[in-house]
């Protein structure tokens, strides 16, 4: 039996794909892999017998502007989900097992300490919504169908050339636009891609909804000096109330590269409980900073 990963060619994809076994893995993919499909859009023909589903495939790491575009983003999100259990349907078997790429956005909170797998999910933002309403859908059906759903809510994700905030982050430092205020005090948690692509290879057939983090929590003034190190560079400092302002007109200039809602989220710390996980699915990661890599 084999085991089916989506977004093979993604960040996270790509490491998971690395620790499992070739000869057990299909890939799905838009333009290559074993199984061609865009899940946006159709619904896969799957047709060997599958143990596990690894469903790490999805829009991310970019803020869709205006509400069509918000709409779009979230119905595109939930789709590819949609479209892949009722391709499951379709085949001879379902299998045993699925495990679905969450993120601790589905929290919607901005700082916070310790935040666990019982927290209400308030997260509003397209990318927050889908993954809630995905997340939702995958329990439903799992639950009809005897199939084990396990589902694992990521922080900050490191890796060589990362997405989202932590690459925006290392391409400032590099370009000289990153500055640091506050101290960089706040702690963010953080999680290795290995760590969490071993810890899916090992735990395929486990149930339930887990946050992976590296346990440490990184103040953002650790993270910076790391980037800052490989990359050969200082961190520029700035007086606070210079950033507020910068911030302000970033409000209203969308080309600027920061606004109020991201200073703010710098400044908060906010991290997450992975006691979970490392109760029931043996947990014990590195330092996520070992891997960063830029």
């Amino acid at each position: 039996m084999k085991i089916l990963l989506t977004g093979a060619n993604g960040f996270l994809g790509r490491h998971i794909r690395s620790v499992i076994n070739a000869d057990a893995l299909l890939t799905l993919g838009r333009t290559e892999g074993d199984v061609i499909c865009d899940l946006a859009t159709d619904i896969p023909v799957i047709e060997a017998p599958l143990r596990t589903v690894i469903h790490a495939a999805g829009l991310a790491h970019f803020v869709p502007k205006g509400k069509k575009a918000q709409e779009k983003f979230y119905n595109v999100n939930l789709k590819i989900t949609q479209n892949l259990i009722a391709g499951l349907e379709k085949s001879r078997f379902l299998p045993q097992s699925f495990v679905f790429i969450s993120t601790v956005a589905v929290y919607g909170v901005e700082s916070g300490s310790d935040i666990d797998e019982n927290y209400p999910l308030l997260g509003h933002t397209p990318y927050a919504l889908s993954k809630i309403k995905s997340e939702e859908l995958l329990l439903d059906w799992g639950k009809k169908n005897g199939v084990k759903i396990l589902i694992v809510r990521l922080p900050l994700v490191v890796g060589e050339n990362p997405p989202g905030n932590l690459g925006a982050m290392i391409k400032g430092i590099r370009k000289g636009y990153y500055f640091r205020f506050n101290e960089g005090l706040a702690r963010k948690s953080v999680v290795s891609a290995q760590d969490v692509a071993r810890c899916i290879r090992d735990n395929g057939q486990a149930e339930g909804i887990y946050n992976l983090t590296d346990l440490r929590h990184p103040t953002l003034r650790e993270i910076e000096n790391v980037i800052a190190l490989k990359l050969n560079k200082r961190i520029l400092k700035i007086p606070k109330k210079i950033i507020e302002i910068l911030g302000k007109f970033g409000d209203y200039f969308v080309l600027l590269p920061i606004n109020s809602p991201k200073i703010n989220k710098l400044n908060n710390s906010l991290t997450f409980s992975s006691a979970k996980a490392v109760k029931y699915l043996n947990w014990h990661p590195k330092s996520a900073l070992e891997d960063l890599i830029v």
